[in-house]
Parts: C-alpha cells; sequence; structure tokens
C-alpha cells in the first residue's frame, strides 16, 4: 500500500471540500502578525504559548512542517521569520502560496514527505512546527530523526500530536455518543475495516491514519536527542462526547541536545 501517494491525493480531495484545516487565514490575521500581535496552533482549539518562541522571529529560518494549508506559515512569515513549508499535499501547499501573494509575503513551499527531509541540510533550521499530522506517517520514529537532523544544536521542535485513547473507540458510534471501545493501539485506519470495506475506502480518496503509542510520540522525540521542555493537552472544543471525559491531542516544546 502506497500510504504517501494515498494520503497526498487524500488532503488534495480535503482542499477541493473545503475541510477545516485547509482554511488560509484572513488578510487582517496577516496584518495583526506583521504588528507583532500573532498566535498559532499546532492542536485544534488551543494557542501554542508565545514562551515556546523567542520575544522575537526576526531572521530566524522555521520549517512549518507537514503544515500546509495557510495557516502557520504565513502567519511566522509575516512575523519577520524565513518561512519553510513542506507537505504531501501540492493543493494544501498552494493555500500557503495564495496567503504569501496576496499579503506580500516570503515563503517558500517545498513538496514532500514529512518522513523524508533530505531536501534539507544539517542543521538548517531554528525551530520546526509541525501540527498534527505525524498520524498520517507508519514510523513516526523516522519523522523525530530527521526534524533532529535539520535542527540546529539547541534549536525548537513544537509538536501536536494525538492522544492514541482517541483510537480504541469505534468512530461511528462515538460522533452518536455512544463510546464502544474497539480497537487497541498501534494500529491504522485499515486494521479497523472488514477485508471487504477495505478496496472501497482507498478508492474513494480517503486517508490512511496510524494510531501511534504516547511512547513512540515522547520517547520517540527522546531518542533522537530532544528534551521535552513544554506540554499542554487540547480537545475537539466540546464538539464531540470524548470532549467531556478526556484531552484527545497533545502538543510539545523539545529542544535538541547538542551532540558530542
Amino acid at each position: 500500500m502506497d500510504t504517501v501517494n494515498q494520503n497526498s491525493n487524500a488532503w488534495d480531495k480535503k482542499v477541493e471540500e473545503g475541510s477545516r484545516y485547509t482554511q488560509p487565514v484572513t488578510s487582517e490575521k496577516i496584518q495583526k502578525s506583521k504588528t507583532g500581535h500573532w498566535e498559532i496552533t499546532v492542536t485544534t482549539e488551543k494557542s501554542v504559548p508565545r514562551n515556546w518562541f523567542p520575544k522575537s522571529l526576526r531572521g530566524l529560518n522555521i520549517l512549518c512542517l507537514a503544515s500546509g494549508g495557510g495557516q502557520q506559515g504565513p502567519i511566522l512569515a509575516a512575523a519577520g521569520a524565513n518561512v519553510t513549508v513542506t507537505d504531501i499535499s501540492k493543493k494544501q501547499l498552494e493555500q500557503d502560496e495564495v496567503v504569501a501573494k496576496r499579503d506580500g509575503l516570503n515563503l517558500k513551499t517545498i513538496h514532500g514527505d514529512m518522513s523524508d527531509l533530505s531536501a534539507f541540510e544539517d542543521e538548517s533550521f531554528d525551530i520546526v512546527v509541525n501540527p498534527v499530522s505525524n498520524l498520517f506517517v507508519k514510523d513516526v520514529q523516522c519523522v523525530w530523526n530527521e526534524v533532529a537532523r535539520v535542527l540546529k544544536n539547541n534549536g525548537t521542535l513544537i509538536a501536536g500530536f494525538t492522544n492514541p485513547l482517541l483510537w480504541i473507540f469505534d468512530d461511528t458510534q462515538e460522533r452518536k455518543g455512544i463510546l464502544d471501545v474497539q480497537h487497541s493501539i498501534p494500529s491504522s485506519t485499515l486494521d479497523f475495516l472488514p477485508d471487504s470495506e477495505v478496496q472501497d475506502y482507498i478508492n474513494s480518496n480517503q486517508t490512511i491514519e496510524y494510531a501511534h503509542t504516547l511512547e513512540e510520540q515522547i520517547q520517540g522525540q527522546i531518542k533522537a536527542g530532544f528534551v521535552i521542555s513544554g506540554f499542554y493537552e487540547d480537545d475537539f472544543g466540546g464538539t464531540r462526547i470524548l470532549d467531556n471525559h478526556i484531552k484527545t491531542f497533545i502538543a510539545t516544546r523539545a529542544i535538541k541536545l547538542k551532540m558530542d
């Protein structure tokens, strides 16, 4: 199964459908960002604490990883950073290009897989911003390793990802308000489907998602050479029954250690 191609096509489709995470920021937000009044999200609702960033982004090289859609990248560029956005979906990257052209921003876009950053030299970036997206990658350790490689020593990784608890419930039932435990972790979307439905799911250009363990997410960063220096949780904003019981998204701030 070519997961990369499948998810690329699926996200192109989401752009065409106008899904939430494909909606570019407004010119008003860009203008506010140019005056220093900016914020971004890497989960669903909560903004990343401003003290997770330096006081000024001027001249800093920031990689927005798997972050197309015209959201984080343009805001950080408007705040003064040298921003590169990479994403698996060309149509998502086009959203960033639209905002850059509309609002006069200097921003680069590169089409690529988040687990293969060979397009970038070692120690190229001061900060990597990675919104919830590693659920589309089977081997999340490859992502953490590649991020560590392209970050400068003492560079910062700000990442959002899914609490694996979200995946244990049957999604259709959960949307009806019923918490029905059906699945184990780790697993993937295709594991949840009867064999007779797998090909139809693939043909309909739906994303293939992977439920990673917390050990893969957090210890995986540490294994790659990071020290976790910040943490918060987030949810769907009260729109799902699970929001009444637990937060289902996590954000971490991690610093790359200087390796001897």
